[in-house]
């Protein structure tokens, strides 16, 4: 009787989860959290986003699924843990004060998430990239209508999804929204001028909304970026590309979308007072940056005072002495970590633009998804000399990419070199 029951199946064995391979279940649902984490990316309408709520356990599944920290990614880690500790020793003066220890609890939080999603990318990057890529298309798409749909009025509550007369999307700032589009643009235009597109009058369709909202969101570190960083990605693929016919298409492609980019900002400029809002944007300075007072003004007196503090001001403290940010992220991070701080950040600036730039430029499997990801991170490094980005989530998630792919190229680059067959995961 004994052995009897002790050869019974469980009812775990022969219940409804019986042919359920556990392992496979769970990596499924960490894929879903982390579309869920980047989806939520344009949750931005305080400092507590759905994002920052699907952290953790996204984190923290994905490390016990088996992440690992690859030597390329050693030199990117160190900088971080630098940068965060030069600005948790500048803070040291001022525990007392709960927004300063807040600011430098939520840079390592997103210091933190950079690290994560460079070793996230690192392994099966291409997969991982492209299921990335396309939600981060689809949380653009999202808050993009509900900037348009803002900013023309068909939702009556100003402070939601329009602010001071720019369209916002989900976030705080209009600055910050139009900014977030960018990298959704530009993945959608890659697969338009290649012709990866599945779908081409859809991914146009999406696009053109993308553009509209970037339009819409009257920043000017925004449009020149945008520019900038499309042009930097249109003229590597056609460097890149060994086919006469694709470079033809490149061009005529590129000719067709700026021509119908101008006719669909001139009938934007039509409606309601848009033609007076760009007239105002599209101004070099505004009222708040000129004089003593000013933001430049600002700047150049806190210059003068951080060449005379190694500390510098502490974390979030340059609002006290000026009543404004440095809105310059290479000023403000000599003032939040001191001369530590501000050097770490921008050799952190320059050695991910050396690798985004040899990403673009070898002849790997990584150089599509790296033509599309650093042209949009470059912007944001141009925009920090004119706004504050060190807090932008999604500015962390980029740095991620960039640096995952890097590791990925050189686990690739040493399994060619070493007559192996290359990572079937990464290749």
């Amino acid at each position: 009787m004994a052995s009897t029951i002790a050869l019974r199946p469980s009812r775990w064995q022969a219940g409804a989860w019986a042919n359920v391979p556990i392992l496979s279940a769970v990596r499924g649902f960490a894929t879903l959290l982390l579309v869920a984490f980047i989806f939520f990316a344009c949750f931005a309408f305080s400092d507590t986003s759905p994002y920052d709520i699907v952290a953790i356990p996204t984190i923290l599944l994905w490390l016990c699924l088996g992440l690992r920290l690859h030597r390329g990614l050693v030199p990117f880690v160190g900088l971080l843990v630098i940068y965060v500790a030069a600005i948790g020793v500048a803070l040291m003066p001022y525990l007392d004060q709960p927004l300063s220890v807040a600011w430098t609890v939520q840079l390592a939080y997103l210091a933190i998430t950079g690290v994560f999603f460079a070793m996230l990318f690192a392994d099966d990057t291409l997969a991982r990239m492209e299921l990335a890529l396309k939600t981060y298309v689809a949380s653009c798409l999202l808050s993009s209508a509900f900037g348009i749909v803002g900013y023309f009025g068909y939702i009556p509550t100003e402070d939601l999804f329009y602010k001071y007369g720019r369209a916002s999307g989900t976030f705080q700032d209009p600055n910050v929204f139009g900014s977030f589009l960018t990298l959704g643009a530009l993945y959608l235009m890659h697969g338009l001028l290649v012709g990866n597109a599945r779908r081409p009058l859809v991914s146009l369709a999406m696009l053109l909304v993308i553009v509209a909202g970037i339009f819409l969101s009257f920043s000017r570190g925004s449009w020149g970026g945008s520019l900038i960083a499309a042009g930097l990605m249109i003229f590597t693929i056609h460097r890149s590309s060994r086919s006469v016919a694709l470079r033809r298409r490149i061009v005529g492609l590129t000719a067709v979308a700026a021509a119908g980019t101008v006719l669909a900002i001139v009938g934007l400029l039509s409606i309601g007072d848009t033609a007076e809002m760009f007239s105002k944007r599209a101004s070099l300075s505004q009222d708040y940056d000129g004089g003593e007072t000013g933001r430049f003004g600002n700047q150049i007196r806190g210059i003068g005072m951080l060449i005379d503090d190694p500390l510098g001001m502490g974390p979030l403290r340059w609002r006290l002495n000026f009543g404004l940010e440095p809105h310059n992220s290479y000023i403000g991070s000599f003032a939040n970590g001191g001369w530590v701080g501000g050097v770490v950040f921008i050799g952190l600036v320059l050695v991910t633009g050396f690798v985004g730039f040899r990403l673009m430029s070898q002849d790997t499997p990584f150089r599509r998804h790296a033509q599309i990801v650093w042209p949009a991170l470059l912007m944001f490094f141009l925009q920090a000399f004119q706004i504050d980005v060190e807090k932008w989530r999604h500015v962390y998630m980029m740095l991620g990419m960039v640096w995952g792919l890097e590791a990925a190229r050189l686990a690739w680059r040493a399994g060619r070199d070493g007559g192996r067959a290359p990572n079937p995961r990464i290749s």
